[in-house]
């Protein structure tokens, strides 16, 4: 059955296209009046004035000259936004219909991208592993269809399911997904936005004007970098944190000038307790059981060094040198770590942690009393979707239209017709988009009554007429920012894990074709500080050839090290970081070990034979953080660290003095007093009871080995060795 439009078979109408627009959006009568813009400046080959665009170009025919100016200038300023720069030779006396415009072939066409099979499978695999959890998996899927041009449908590859995302950097609804998409463009068009921010301190929500140079993506969460007004000084905004719209400050083309002496790289290593103006250092024994653990989480973060002649240290270990501003993060981390890190200076710090520790014991010994409760809450936020499609930033139709365009002029040179139900899945949009898109395009003009295309529906199946000038479509348009930024963001969060570096390899060939690399002036994907890319390598290789690999392994909540000989399987992300899923020949059962927990590695010369069903759950604990079998502590989180709290756990209570209660699933009563710990006395155990002794002890312990520990710490001494920008949490 052939679909119904306004135009069919009545192509050079001019009513027809009055009747076209006028059951069209605002937006969409700007999509077909830039694209009309685009084909005509493409067919003409040559540069033409305004008053030639005016005239012929589909949209702007009617408008007065004012009318035309301000459309005319703010279709330029998108498109330039988009990636598409028209070209201008300005003329001298300054007015616009004297100045020529041109589309260089450059500024439009992708260059050539030459993948290996592998580097496309790779690239593929990513693609599906990520789509439906991955905030970009939408633009990410357009920039595949735009680099592999020509070449078999990417989404029809073979898997390599040697690794598995768990955890993948999505978004918290379309809410979330509208922030990052308004920011990427003031980003790229350097505007100031305006918006409404809760602060964690305070506890309130307030104004933020901010000039915003950076998106990071960090440890689960979307930041933003940026020059806050209000501070006068750079700071990072997380992007859950926003309240409301976000708004520009004015209606400037540009707002600021680009940041001088800005490497986004430096923030994706700066540690929690780095975010900040002026900056002290700390130094920190490191028991020797994990300097080598500290070493690869935190070598960019600070230095570490063997302790001086007579310095007094608690026992055999390193001293680890890092700038910090808050000393709240710092001291959380310390404490994470028991007897096995220690703060030597400055005093301040020392002393706090020593007080804190001391609370710890003492909240813990005899009775704890809580404040009434408010209510019981009824379980998650009904305001975060889990429904893929909420959880994805659709791309700019724009960019999609593109592509369609593309395929279907393509199709044209074969005398092929295009299956509706595999345009549908290529593109992951439904067949009622794919219909409203084909309009568009089918009154998209080159001026002069021509016309790019004209496609017809009937049942599964598109026929397609074309124009002569139609072919300038018929090349794969450059990668719009968004595109690049989720191809690079994709590539960067697996890449290391891939086997063969085929990812790393693609990554250097699209920057290449770019002319830029994304992750410098947009989006970075700072998926973990460890440097984990030797285990992760070894693993890849023998997980390819099917070969026995030993492994010392560290067993943190216990101090333990144990050797193991493991069948690896394939690699997967999770809550904490990546793991190898392996069949574990000692304990003839399948675990999974943490690759930043893995001293030390040696693949073997036996292979082995793969055993069926070595898949990991990934709807299990990598995704959930809980362990089968686990233990549930009731815990009380004081008032001031309730609202940080509650970004990370459901309250199961609310007290009446701001307090919150949680439950906080553990497989081991180690790993619940490590995390306890991490609270720094801001976090209670209420039960179960043994949980309760278990941090009493532990924390009295502890207190015991501070106190004659023998340790006197030195005053505090400023930074000077750090030349990064430094930046404040919002």
């Amino acid at each position: 059955m052939q679909a119904e439009t306004p135009f069919a078979g009545r192509r050079n109408s001019q009513p027809v296209l009055a009747y076209a627009a006028s059951r069209v959006a605002k937006d969409t009568e700007k999509l077909i009046r830039q694209l009309s813009l685009i084909s005509f400046l493409m067919a003409k080959r040559r540069p033409v004035t305004a008053l030639e665009i005016k005239r012929d170009v589909e949209g702007y025919s009617e408008m007065n000259d004012d009318a035309f100016a301000r459309r005319f200038y703010a279709d330029r300023a998108e498109l330039e936004a988009l990636g598409i720069e028209l070209r201008v030779d300005r003329a001298v006396d300054g007015f616009y219909e004297a100045e020529n415009y041109s589309l260089p072939p450059e500024n439009f066409y992708l260059p050539s991208v030459q993948f290996t099979d592998r580097e496309l499978a790779s690239l593929t695999t990513a693609l599906k592993m990520l789509d439906g959890q991955f905030a970009y998996a939408e633009p990410l899927r357009l920039a595949l269809q735009q680099l592999t041009w020509g070449r078999p449908s990417p989404f029809s590859a073979p898997d390599e399911m040697s690794i598995h995302v768990a955890v993948g950097p999505d978004v918290e609804g379309r809410e979330l997904s509208q922030r990052l998409s308004k920011i990427e463009n003031a980003i790229f068009r350097r505007k100031t936005i305006i918006f409404e921010y809760f602060t964690i301190g305070r506890g309130s929500t307030e104004k933020r004007k901010v000039d915003p140079f950076h998106l990071l993506y960090r440890g689960g969460e979307f930041y933003m970098i940026g020059h806050a007004h209000e501070r006068e000084e750079q700071r990072m905004f997380k992007l859950s944190r926003i309240r409301g719209k976000i708004s520009y400050a004015s209606k400037a083309e540009h707002d600021f000038p680009p940041p001088e002496d800005f490497d986004p790289r430096e923030y994706a290593t700066m540690a929690e307790w780095q975010f900040g103006q002026q900056s002290q250092t700390a130094s920190i024994w490191i028991s020797e059981r994990i300097a080598w653990l500290v070493e690869r989480h935190f070598s960019k973060a600070g230095r570490i060094r063997t302790p001086k002649r007579g310095e007094a240290v608690p026992g055999k270990g390193v001293i680890f040198e890092t700038e910090f501003t808050d000393t709240a993060p710092l001291i959380s981390w310390v404490l994470g770590h028991g007897p096995r890190a220690r703060v030597l200076e400055p005093s301040s710090v020392a002393n706090d942690v020593a007080k804190r520790v001391a609370r710890i014991a003492r909240q813990h010994t005899g009775e704890f009393e809580i404040a009434p409760k408010i209510a019981r809450r009824r379980g998650p936020s009904s305001s975060v979707s889990n429904d893929a499609n909420e959880t994805s930033i659709k791309p700019e139709r724009f960019a999609r239209l593109i592509t369609l365009a593309g395929i279907l002029i393509g199709a044209t040179h074969t005398g092929a017709t295009v299956s509706m139900s595999k345009l549908a899945t290529d593109l992951n949009v439904s067949r009622e988009e794919i219909e409203e898109d084909i309009e568009v395009l089918n009154v998209v003009n080159f001026g002069g009554g021509s016309y790019v295309l004209f496609a017809q529906i009937e049942d599964d199946e598109i026929s397609v007429d074309s124009e002569p000038y139609s072919d300038n479509f018929a090349r794969p348009a450059r990668l719009l920012p968004l595109e690049a930024k989720a191809l690079i963001a994709a590539i960067d969060l697996l890449g290391e894990y891939f086997p063969n570096d085929s990812l790393l390899s693609a990554r250097k060939k699209v920057v290449t074709a770019l002319g830029e690399d994304p992750a410098t002036s947009g989006l970075q994907i700072a998926a973990t500080q460890v440097n984990d890319s030797e285990i992760a390598t070894a693993i890849s290789q023998a997980i390819q050839g099917n070969l026995l690999v030993q492994i010392e392994h560290y067993k943190e909540d216990q101090d333990t090290f144990t050797e193991r000989t493991i069948e690896p399987y394939s690699l997967m992300n999770g809550r904490e970081g990546w793991y190898v899923h392996t069949w574990d020949l000692s304990r003839e059962a399948p675990r999974d070990f943490r690759l930043d927990r893995i001293k030390s590695i040696e693949v073997q010369n036996e292979t082995f034979k793969p055993r069926d069903g070595m898949v990991p759950d990934l709807d299990g604990w990598p995704r959930t953080g809980t362990v089968g079998a686990s233990t549930v502590a009731k815990i009380w989180i004081d008032p001031e660290h309730a609202p940080r709290a509650r970004e990370e756990y459901e309250p199961s209570l609310e007290l009446k003095d701001g307090a919150i209660l949680i439950d906080l699933p553990y497989g081991g009563v180690n790993w619940l007093v490590t995390e306890v710990f991490k609270f720094a006395g801001d976090a209670v155990v209420l039960e179960p009871a043994d949980a309760r002794e278990a941090v009493r002890d532990a924390a009295k312990a502890l207190k015991a080995e501070i106190a004659g520990g023998g340790v006197k710490a030195a005053a505090a001494k400023p930074s000077s060795g750090s030349k990064r920008e430094p930046v404040t949490t919002g």
